[in-house]
């Protein structure tokens, strides 16, 4: 007895050195950086509550606004020297609009599993059970379409949820966006108030070429007694290559009808993301992130805000 308890106390120990120098890998007081890294095991999870408002400002006035608020456990399934398996299991939907229909259709999302695959520094690849999930959302919006048959609008407002989930590029485009949330910043090194910009080519929902978008980041604490840091991210779709997306889809699907007004008379549409995440240094789990997207044309601007929180 006196060798096993001998035995947990050098295991201890070792576990807390071994932590200690991980932590040191994240976080460098000394050249006030921090490199963002998954350090998770087989069986760790953690719970989030999450929160999705999304409203429309016109002239100064708040219209359209829906907000849904549901829980998150992500649970390390699997591990190699390359990559993590992670489950994402949604529960426990709760959905604030005057929309019926809508409040219907955004529940065929629980108790739904996601499982995100990704490289071995907590960076997206891929989800993996896609056609599971395509399932899944087909066989919750089967009974929808029968219940909601003689509403008005039910039919597209059906067929647009469906088409965020009908293929492995959809969902991984527009359905996890929680979780792209989650891990945008895993897999970088950044150093204390030092800016990064550059350009990436993100997807275009409309289905054409991937927008250019100007992304800026840079990481604003440091806090070395709770181990931690906070990261940016700042992004502008090119508005060009938006607008004219935007009028080509608008076009295809009939809006204008017969009379196809010149793309100049269209407004010119802005897209701005800003994401600013909390992230544990010993573990590389994010621990509270907010993301906020505005869309602007003339009057109008749609803003879309995610808030994920640890419990």
């Amino acid at each position: 007895m006196r060798k096993i308890g001998i035995m947990k106390i050098t295991l201890t120990v070792l576990i807390t050195v071994i932590t200690i120098q991980l932590s040191y890998c994240q976080i460098n007081m000394s050249d006030s950086s921090a490199q963002i890294l998954g350090y998770w095991s087989i069986g760790d999870k953690q719970s989030y509550d999450v929160s999705y408002e999304k409203y429309k400002i016109k002239d100064q006035d708040t219209t359209s606004r829906i907000m849904i608020k549901y829980e998150i456990d992500v649970t390390v399934k699997d591990s190699t020297a390359s990559s993590y398996t992670i489950e994402w299991f949604y529960k426990n939907y709760d959905i604030d609009t005057d929309n019926e229909l809508i409040k219907k259709v955004s529940k065929a999302a629980e108790d739904i599993s996601v499982i995100i695959k990704t490289d071995e520094f907590g960076a997206v690849q891929e989800v993996t059970n896609w056609e599971e999930v395509r399932d899944y959302i087909a066989k919750a919006m089967k009974p929808l379409r029968k219940e909601l048959k003689k509403v008005p609008g039910s039919d597209k407002i059906i067929e647009q949820s469906m088409a965020i989930y009908n293929s492995k590029a959809a969902i991984e485009a527009n359905a996890i966006k929680d979780a792209i949330q989650f891990y945008t910043f895993h897999g970088g090194a950044y150093t204390l108030n030092e800016e990064v910009s550059g350009q990436m080519q993100f997807a275009n929902n409309f289905g054409g070429k991937p927008f250019d978008v100007d992304v800026t980041l840079s990481l604003d604490e440091l806090n070395e007694e709770d181990n931690n840091s906070v990261i940016r991210m700042y992004q502008v779709v090119d508005s060009e290559q938006l607008t004219k997306a935007t009028y080509e889809y608008l076009a295809k699907i009939g809006t204008f009808g017969e009379q196809m007004p010149e793309i100049s008379t269209l407004p010119e549409l802005t897209n701005e993301v800003w994401t600013a995440s909390r992230i544990h240094g010993g573990t590389g789990w994010t621990t509270y992130s907010i993301e906020t997207k505005e869309v602007k044309s003339e009057d109008t601007i749609n803003i879309e805000e995610r808030i994920i929180q640890i419990k």
